[in-house]
């Protein structure tokens, strides 16, 4: 009886022990649980920290690196490096009314793409709110409408661009007259678009839509980029031009890029004119040259302006 007693009175303690045994190895499970979740935690915000640290010491060329490629791949295949900082040097010069549009061309990215990279810039205050990317017959400009528009008003109203006419028809090109019908229905149409862009802070691309469509844009992106010299042929009859083997003096415009301490030589400009009828333009170019130095005087992000001119004789020139 009294061994029997003494059984049941152990049993209680073997109990307590092994529950107290379960409790601990519990907690302990628990204790590494919350240990690797703690921990795991840990480095997860260590790793935003350090991206927000990261992203918020990126440099201004850096920031407009990772927007072009990030925002202008085609197909797999991203921007380079250095095409991604000429372009940043390009839209900072439209964005400082240095030159008043950017013909997109590093590559096949579309409208949407450049507006996305555009929006990506301006979100980050590297360029303002006012540039809007335009679509032109499937092609992608940033326009600073502004400068785009008191540009084409001086040609419309002063003069100040020389058209040649390049024919496919005629010997050799020619001086065209710079307003003709044509032309001034063209520019009228063009100032009235701008002036409905200018009040805009557009999130998409701004289509032309179908009044383009009978516009020569050979001479229309003349106007746009702020050449002294553009090219009109009549495309009613043929898109193909008389400047085969013909001397070509080609003008162009470099700068220094310096948004930070390292600068970057980039191209601003560059266009052309038959070398028989450098004389006949001279004067247009001369001020071209001028009002692009007094602008260029006006900011410090580009530095080292230098125009200047070579001749060139091609087999073929595509317009």
């Amino acid at each position: 009886m009294s061994g029997s007693d003494g059984k049941k009175s152990s049993s209680p303690g073997v109990m307590d022990w092994i529950g107290s045994a379960c409790r601990f190895a519990t907690d302990r499970n628990d204790f590494r649980s919350f240990l690797s979740v703690s921990t795991a935690s840990s480095r997860s915000k260590m790793q935003i920290s350090s991206d927000i640290v990261i992203g918020s010491t990126m440099s201004a060329q850096e920031l407009f690196v990772a927007a072009a490629r990030e925002c202008l791949s085609a197909g797999r295949k991203s921007l380079s490096v250095p095409q991604s900082l000429d372009l940043a040097a390009q839209v900072s010069a439209v964005d400082l009314g240095l030159k008043p549009a950017l013909l997109y061309d590093s590559n096949s990215a579309g409208a949407d793409q450049v507006q996305r990279y555009l929006s990506s810039l301006q979100s980050s205050q590297l360029v303002s709110k006012s540039l809007l990317t335009l679509d032109l017959n499937g092609n992608a400009l940033i326009v600073n409408p502004v400068t785009v528009r008191t540009n084409v008003e001086q040609l419309f109203h002063h003069g100040g661009m020389s058209v040649i006419d390049v024919r496919h028809s005629l010997e050799k090109p020619a001086i065209a007259e710079p307003l003709t019908e044509e032309l001034k229905s063209m520019t009228h149409d063009l100032l009235l678009l701008l002036r409905g862009f200018e009040l805009k802070e557009a999130e998409k691309p701004l289509y032309v839509g179908e009044r383009s469509e009978d516009w020569n844009l050979c001479t229309v992106f003349g106007l746009l980029l702020g050449y002294p010299v553009t090219y009109w042929f009549d495309q009613t009859k043929s898109f193909e031009n008389c400047l085969s083997m013909t001397p070509l003096t080609v003008t162009t415009a470099s700068a220094t890029w310096l948004p930070d301490s390292a600068g970057h030589t980039c191209r601003l400009y560059s266009f052309s004119v038959p070398a028989a009828l450098l004389q006949d333009t001279q004067p247009n170019l001369e001020n071209w040259r001028l009002r692009l130095q007094e602008r260029f005087q006006q900011q410090n992000v580009l530095k080292d302006l230098r125009v200047c001119q070579s001749t060139v004789t091609l087999p073929s020139v595509c317009l």
